[in-house]
């Protein structure tokens, strides 16, 4: 018999392994949807603050805004 039987001691552990596991990965999940809200927003509002950045290449709105601002 290659496999042996886990007794409950071994059973509770692995139990509350993959509880912390999918714990961490609802956390990844809610942290991604937040920053993508967010990114989501403060693009909306660089927009309606500078209407030309809809239009503009990506390269040419960093250099735009890394020239005006500084960064």
């Amino acid at each position: 018999m290659a496999e042996r039987m886990m007794n409950a001691e071994e059973k509770a552990l692995l139990q509350a392994k993959h509880r912390l596991e999918e714990a961490q990965a609802r956390d990844r999940v809610k942290e991604r949807k937040q920053r993508t809200r967010r990114l989501i927003q403060e693009g909306a509002i660089l927009e309606s603050v500078l209407p030309a950045a809809s239009a503009m290449e990506l390269d040419a709105l960093r250099g735009y805004l890394e020239e005006r601002f500084g960064a």
